[in-house]
């Protein structure tokens, strides 16, 4: 939400691209209720602005992947088009108990960002989609060597340190965590930090 947040001060400046990472292709899991729950409060902790609510629907996501197609889907409608989308399917999930493996919900969220509903559908169903997300994981794992997300980097691979708190595991197990690296507004000039960073020439 931090990005989202800050990019509208650096237009022109800075341009934000969320790149897909599906971790149940790389990593051989789905979103994993037993450890997104355990992890849901300490992001609900560092990102006291968003609306972290404990997941109450009768079903959990089987998979992100068709969220990561109607995520692309909506990017054909443009940069804007895409971050408003992507921060719609993160908030339909983690605060507002919605399924966003299901394409009635994807669709709803599309309906509700305004997008030209039959250009979403026929880029979600065209299969371009997930050929496109699957190079683009490839392309993170073998060129950039991510590992796991959040992950946040320059244009040219320089990685940089994106201000969270990661929880200690043991097994599937939050066992601790280190103090929070920011708070409040601080979270907010950290993460424009980076954004002046990415605005420097090269």
């Amino acid at each position: 939400m931090r990005l989202h947040t800050i990019v509208p001060e650096y237009q022109g400046r800075v341009k934000l691209r969320i790149r897909p990472f599906p971790l149940e292709v790389m990593g051989g899991e789905p979103a994993p209720r037993d450890i997104l729950e355990q992890e849901w409060w300490l992001a609900a902790l560092q990102e006291p602005a968003a609306s972290f609510v404990p997941y109450t629907a009768p079903t959990w996501p089987k998979t992100t992947l068709p969220a990561f197609e109607a995520a692309w889907s909506a990017a054909q409608q443009g940069e804007a088009a895409a971050l408003d989308y992507d921060l719609r399917v993160r908030r339909a999930f983690f605060g507002e108990s919605r399924d966003i493996s299901t394409r009635e919900v994807l669709l709803k969220i599309a309906a509700e960002a305004g997008l030209d509903l039959p250009s979403f559908s026929r880029a979600l169903e065209s299969g371009e989609a997930r050929d496109q997300i699957l190079a683009e994981g490839r392309l993170g794992r073998e060129r950039y060597k991510v590992r796991g997300t959040p992950t946040l980097m320059l244009a040219d691979g320089t990685k940089l340190h994106h201000p969270i708190a990661e929880p200690r595991m043991r097994g599937r197990k939050v066992v601790g965590v280190g103090a929070l690296p920011c708070h409040g507004e601080g979270c907010l000039d950290a993460t424009r930090a980076l954004f002046e960073q990415a605005a420097r020439p090269p």
